[in-house]
């Protein structure tokens, strides 16, 4: 049930089949822009009459000033007309006029504002009505997905540096998520990417190779048959601490100045060593502007291969 609106009163009723919505726009003040009814005009020549009569003006002042209000539009130009005269003793006054808010004078932007505010709320009432499923058109938070769920942010920190300690450590604990172990057939570890060849999970008798940027991707190129040198280790079986010494102090082992260093990067391979099968050969590489050099090391940092740089 709504309550009747007030005679001064404008309504606007939104409503579905459950709700029903009545916005009471209140009637705003007259104002300089407001048009002039003929009572208006009557009222200011009135004015004019008893200005003449108390010798406020002069009979042609009297005679404009009476042609303008009789043909005036709106109620700022009959206040206009009798601003500069001493009304107290006049048979009639004409209202207060309202000075909209941030002018000085006239109506059109104090219109313009109030209409504006009508129409969103308007539009509010109306979105609610027909797609609203709460109590109140002011509340906002439909959309499940805007409210709390209280769910942390989880930064991924993948490893980048890969030739480091934590580098090593990151990228095989990765491996291990993803394929389970850290065996394979050949490893290639680059500063900031990795390459991985592993038995071919529908076939034993193929290799297929996964990429590593940040993560451990899909295979990256189709199944290929095994070779006679392939052989399966366990290509994280070395020691970590001793290989990323080797590799940290590789420059000036293979001659190759510092400065002039452009990639280093070392490749993890089974042993060909028929004593001990299961160690792995790390092949570690430096090229720089001028040249570079290669070397081999066990498992456990010791050399066995050094080419220097000759240039």
């Amino acid at each position: 049930m709504t309550t009747p609106p007030d005679s001064d009163d404008r309504h606007l009723v939104c409503a579905d089949s459950n709700r029903t919505l009545t916005i009471i726009v209140v009637a705003t003040r007259q104002t300089a822009g407001t048009r002039a009814k003929d009572s208006d005009r009557n009222d200011t020549c009135k004015i004019l009459d008893n200005a003449l009569s108390e010798g406020q003006l002069s009979m042609t002042e009297h005679g404009e000033r009476v042609k303008a209000a009789t043909t005036a539009a709106t109620l700022g130009e009959l206040q206009h007309l009798v601003a500069d005269l001493q009304n107290s003793n006049a048979p009639v006054q004409l209202p207060d006029l309202k000075k909209p808010r941030g002018q000085g004078g006239g109506g059109g932007w104090g219109v313009r504002l109030a209409t504006a505010a009508v129409l969103v709320v308007l539009g509010i009432a109306i979105g609610w009505g027909l797609y609203g499923n709460t109590s109140s058109p002011l509340s906002f938070q439909t959309d499940p997905g805007a409210k709390s769920d209280g769910i942390p942010a989880k930064v991924l920190t993948a490893p980048r540096e890969l030739l480091s300690l934590g580098g090593f450590n990151g990228l095989f604990e990765q491996m291990r998520k993803k394929f389970g172990d850290t065996v394979g057939y050949e490893l290639e570890i680059r500063e900031d990417w990795a390459t991985v060849v592993r038995a071919d999970p529908n076939d034993n008798r193929r290799k297929i190779a996964y990429d590593y940027r940040g993560g451990w991707g899909d295979p990256d190129s189709d199944p290929e048959a095994l070779t006679d040198g392939d052989r399966l280790v366990d290509l994280a079986k070395f020691d970590f601490d001793a290989i990323v010494g080797v590799v940290r102090g590789a420059p000036e082992s293979l001659n190759v100045p510092r400065a002039d260093v452009k990639y280093t990067w070392l490749e993890i391979t089974p042993s060909k060593e028929p004593t001990t099968p299961d160690d792995v050969n790390i092949t570690i590489h430096v090229s720089g502007d001028f040249g570079g050099g290669w070397m081999v090391v066990g498992p456990d940092g010791t050399p066995k291969e050094v080419h220097p740089n000759t240039q």
